[in-house]
């Protein structure tokens, strides 16, 4: 009889590093959401792979940064309270931005101080440009005490089944966590929130970004069609003028883009009703932060 295995394993590193890609990748689903924006995200997301003999639970965390908000030390709370009691850190670096002290940061802060073994992956390393591959390695394993150092390219695939299986045989024995059909513990409305966000990301520019967030009110289903009513939040009048664009082209964009993604999460036709509110200063206001789940 084959012993079932089980573990937790969170994923850790500096902003915008492909955190959230890799996981997607090493799950085979889209589970976190993903843009070129820093702190795209939000929430410790668990993402979930089940074989017929093992389970791994992922931990996507925040980007860990030097906060200037509310908003921002919660993130790096996040960070802290994901990596306790794990069975395995992966820290991820970037082979494309280079190796420095931020990594060496969250090394310390977070990876040496968890008590779990570790494996540094050095991400994007199909996009280093003149940064020898050897060099980023020998770079990324001086960080610490790792037990291994693995390249890859979450983007392109490169190094992702060799990853997972080195995490998957590092898992103990133990129990079914999830059911084996799950591949998140995330609540749909949130999920449809994030895919919301990420189209909002992806189209608007200047200080926008960083001020977006997203709550899903309302989803009702009618035959085949389900209806999705949620306000895109902002901070100020300007950037909602922003997010709605001159005769509310942007915000069909981003409804439009959000709908198709939304559509092929649900299996289904989807109708999206899309508002933008404006939560003065939300990022800084810790009740405002709080009725936004975040």
């Amino acid at each position: 009889m084959t012993t079932f295995r089980s573990g937790f394993v969170a994923v850790v590193g500096r902003p915008n590093v492909g955190k959230s890609t890799l996981v997607n990748a090493l799950v085979g689903s889209k589970i976190a959401i993903t843009s070129d924006k820093p702190q795209t995200t939000r929430r410790d997301i668990r993402a979930i792979l089940t074989s017929d003999d093992v389970q791994v639970v992922f931990t996507d965390t925040p980007g860990f940064h030097k906060p200037r908000t509310v908003l921002g030390s919660r993130l790096n709370d996040l960070v802290g309270d994901a990596v306790a009691g794990v069975d395995l850190v992966v820290h991820v670096v970037d082979a494309d931005a280079g190796i420095g002290r931020g990594d060496a940061f969250v090394y310390e802060r977070h990876v040496k101080t968890s008590g779990a073994p570790a494996f540094v992956v050095v991400n994007k390393i199909d996009t280093a440009r003149n940064r020898s591959e050897i060099g980023q390695l020998a770079a990324a394993a001086d960080l610490g005490d790792y037990a291994e150092v693995v390249p890859v390219s979450a983007k392109t695939g490169r190094g992702v089944d060799h990853l997972r299986q080195l995490i998957v045989d590092r898992m103990p024995e133990g129990p079914m966590y999830f059911p084996a059909e799950e591949v998140t513990d995330q609540p749909i409305e949130v999920r449809l929130a994030e895919l919301v966000r990420e189209q909002a990301l992806a189209v608007t520019r200047e200080e926008v970004p960083h001020s977006i967030a997203v709550v899903v009110e309302e989803i009702d289903e009618e035959g085949d069609l389900t209806s999705v009513h949620a306000n895109l939040v902002v901070e100020r009048d300007s950037q909602k003028g922003i997010v709605i664009g001159k005769g509310g082209t942007t915000l069909r964009d981003i409804g439009t883009r959000a709908r198709a993604e939304m559509e092929l999460l649900l299996g289904g036709k989807v109708y999206l009703d899309l508002r933008v509110k404006v939560v003065k200063e939300w990022q800084r206001d810790p009740k405002a932060i709080g009725r936004l789940g975040l």
